[in-house]
This record gives structure tokens, sequence and C-alpha cells, in this order.
């Protein structure tokens, strides 16, 4: 299977919030004009024939303002209309109004929101008045018909209160994706909020357990695209994937670049949107060539890992920007992927091979079925059903 084309368009690196962990810039940061958009449409029209998403992401993309969308959203739908369109976007939700949300709403985007957890974590992490802010826009979101998840970062200190976090994300009935904090490239004090490896490792376990007890109450998206990665024996999303080539980013100026990640360091930039760059263009630059002897390291280095056909090494953000563009090893949270697809192959492989009789005989020589724990198939049937 192919994996999906994915454009990721950030209109301002701007941002209204002041995460702990985040390198968020001010507010006033430049955004993308009108006439840059046209050049990503027209760029887009004619770069790939296979069906696209376009995520809006930031810094806060709704600082764009509604007449932004109002714009853009028609303009790319008819660009891409011959391969097919989606959207997305991800947004901290505190300039979501109702103006923005009717934008939204027809063209059904999906929005990706970040909360971490009950409101003095989150906001000892995200700042004061985060979480108030964030709600009273979700509730304009979901008021206008928008879908809403929640990404949790899981720092440092947060991860010693994930009992709490889960619960909140399982009372609010939210839809739970996590992320780990990084150690900060920009701060003087990088390893901070950093979540390790290990911790890590030992949150996607424990996750995957309540997943498995809350099956229908709750979706973990992060378990569930690690149970599908292992299931079909390929990367399902963009930290486990081969997403080089696939997934692009193009920031407020018209450049593109392998990933948002990667938006604001010169050094990624692959092109720009106004000279209509092919693929192979992109490829051919300096960037594209990094991420390139990035996949060849990734097939020497992890050759032997079970794990490597759904894994590639994890993040290439993750494992080059820490060494200043130096390929010299992979993604640093590769310990924590090793443990939570060993878990999910054990697991898989007990369910399978290893599984008690399923029936037992009674005191009077009849035999009844036994009840049987959700497992990790029972989870793929469901993820498969929807």
């Amino acid at each position: 299977m192919k994996t999906p084309f994915h454009i990721m368009l950030v209109p301002t690196l701007g941002c209204p919030s002041h995460c702990a962990y985040c390198w968020s810039s001010e507010e006033g940061s430049p955004v993308m004009s009108i006439e840059t958009l046209r050049e990503v449409a027209e760029w887009l029209r004619d770069f790939r024939d296979d069906p696209a998403t376009v995520t809006f992401h930031g810094g806060e993309p709704l600082l764009a303002g509604a007449a932004f969308y109002r714009q853009a959203l028609p303009m790319l739908a008819e660009a891409l209309s011959r391969q097919g369109c989606y959207f997305a976007l991800q947004t901290n939700l505190w300039r979501m109004t109702p103006e923005i949300a009717e934008v939204l709403a027809a063209y059904r985007v999906p929005l990706g929101s970040s909360i971490d957890g009950p409101r003095d974590l989150n906001d000892l992490q995200r700042g004061d008045g985060y979480f108030d802010k964030t709600m009273r826009g979700y509730e304009i979101a979901r008021a206008h018909g928008l879908d809403v998840s929640f990404i949790c970062t899981f720092t440092r200190h947060s991860v010693e209160h994930r009992e709490e976090i889960f619960q909140f994300f399982l009372e609010n009935a939210f839809t739970l994706k996590l992320h780990p904090a990084l150690p900060s490239l920009r701060g003087s004090e990088p390893e901070k909020w950093a979540l390790s490896p290990e911790k890590y490792g030992e949150l996607l376990v424990y996750l995957l357990d309540q997943a498995l007890e809350h099956m229908g109450e709750i979706d973990v998206m992060n378990i569930n695209d690690l149970c599908r990665c292992v299931f079909t024996r390929r990367g399902t999303v963009c930290t486990f994937a081969d997403c080089m080539g696939n997934t692009f980013a193009i920031g407020p100026d018209g450049s593109i670049y392998p990933c948002y990640r990667f938006i604001g360091m010169p050094a990624y930039v692959m092109g720009h949107v106004r000279d209509r760059p092919t693929a192979e263009d992109l490829a051919a630059s300096a960037a594209g060539q990094l991420m390139q002897a990035y996949k060849e390291f990734v097939d020497g280095h992890c050759g032997g890992c079970a794990h490597i056909g759904y894994c590639r090494g994890g993040c290439p953000y993750n494992a080059i920007t820490p060494t200043g563009g130096e390929i010299k090893d992979v993604d640093p949270h590769c310990t924590a992927y090793k443990r939570i697809f060993d878990e999910i192959n054990d697991r898989l492989n007990d369910e399978m091979f290893n599984a008690p009789s399923m029936m037992e005989a009674n005191p009077f020589g009849s035999r009844r079925r036994k009840p049987a724990k959700p497992g990790v198939m029972t989870l793929m049937h469901r993820i498969a059903m929807k």
C-alpha cells in the first residue's frame, strides 16, 4: 500500500500561547498572503495524481483569520478536485469564533487540539488560563458540528500523573492522542520537560492496558495506530512510515520543507511553490538528499530489527535536528518504540497460539464458554469495523 500524500500548510509560525516545552514565536509573526496561497494551489494542481490531505498547522493557524480560510478552502479544493482533497486543522482553539467555525464546518474539517489533562496539570505546562481558553473554543467548535480530538503532551512531570490524566480523558469522552515532550532545541534547559524513552515506553504499555480495559469507552489513537502497524506489518502514521516524498510542509512564505517541524530552519528548505518544483526537484535538493541519506542509514542500522518494516527508525526530525543535521542515530525514542512493539507482538502471539480453551467442563459434564478479556485482536477487529 502506498503512503498517503500529505501537505502540511503553515499559515503562520505565530502563536498566542507560551507552552513551557514549546518553541513558540510571538503572535505578530507574518501570515501567509493570499498570493502565496494561490501559488500553493497552482503548485499542487499538477504535483501529484493521488488524493491529498491538507492539514493547516502552525504556530497557531487560526491567527490567519476567517477571511483566509474562506478563500483557502475553496481554492485548494478546486485545485485538487481531480485528485481529491481532504482537510484537517491543528489548533489550540483560542481564536475559534462562530464565523471561523462556520467556514470550517462547510468543508467538514476535523480539528486536532491540545490539552494535557485537568486544568491544574495542563496550565502548569501550557500557561495560566490555557485550559479555559481552549475549552471555550472547543464549545464553539462542537456547537457547529466540528469533530475535535486532543493531543496530550506527556512531560517528565506529567507522566507521573498518568492515571489522573487518563481518567480526565475517559470521563470527558475525549479521544486521546499522546505526544512525548522532546528536548528543547532552543531553550537553556533542554531536558527540563523532556520525557525519557524509558518512561515513554512504560507509558505506552500502560495506555495499551487502559485501551483494552476501556474498549468502547475511549479511543487512544496511538495505541490504535501501533497495533495497526504490527497487524498490517506497515507504518500507518508519519512517525512509523516512509513519509519521505509523501509528506511536505509549506511555510508562510511559500518555502517547501520535508515536515512542518523543520519550518523556519533554512537548511531544510527544499524549494518554493512559485517555482513549481517537481517531486524529483525536491528530492534533489540538499534537504531531500539528507532525508534520503537518513532512509539509507535506517536500512543499515535497523536491518536486523524485527520492527523495521513498520517503524523505519522513527521520526527523521527527532533523529537529525539534535545533532545539527548529522546522521548519527535513529529517533532517540527507539527504546520506547521497541518496548511497545514487542509488547503488542507478544500479546498477539499469545492470543493466537497460547490462549486457553474457550470451553471448560462443568461438574455435570456439559461444556460452557469461558469469558475472555478483550485483547489486541479484539481491538484490531473493532478498529477494522469502524
